[in-house]
């Protein structure tokens, strides 16, 4: 079992910033990936921003690249998602998803809500 907490969520104006944690009860050297995944409503869930912790290799959606920044802090436990320059369009419910080596399956966290006005 894997325990993801949440954090940093809120509402901000067009343009601002907001930072995500996102907590877990393992060592980053757990996870093939951690990612942060976002779900507007009636729409999708998709894939926003993932690192690779032992590598620290990212990738990011087009939407976001030049504005969002993973990163991790392995003495925390912890993966970030800084959100720059944002948009009413980043308005959504956002999830931190980690998956574990080994074929030791996925995990998602409970979301935060991340909410921008015009």
């Amino acid at each position: 079992q894997v325990q993801l907490v949440e954090s940093g969520g809120g509402l901000v104006q067009g343009g601002g910033s907001l930072r995500l944690s996102c907590a877990a009860s393992r060592t980053l050297a757990s996870f093939n990936a951690m990612g942060w995944y976002r779900q507007a409503p009636e729409k999708p869930r998709e894939l926003v921003a993932q690192i690779s912790p032992t590598q620290g290799i990212t990738d990011y959606a087009d939407s976001v690249k030049g504005r969002f920044t993973i990163s991790q802090d392995n003495a925390k436990n912890t993966v970030y998602l800084q959100m720059d320059s944002l948009k009413p369009e980043d308005t959504a419910r956002y999830y931190c998803h980690v998956l574990l080596t080994f074929g030791g399956g996925a995990y998602w966290g409970q979301g935060t809500q991340v909410t921008v006005s015009s």
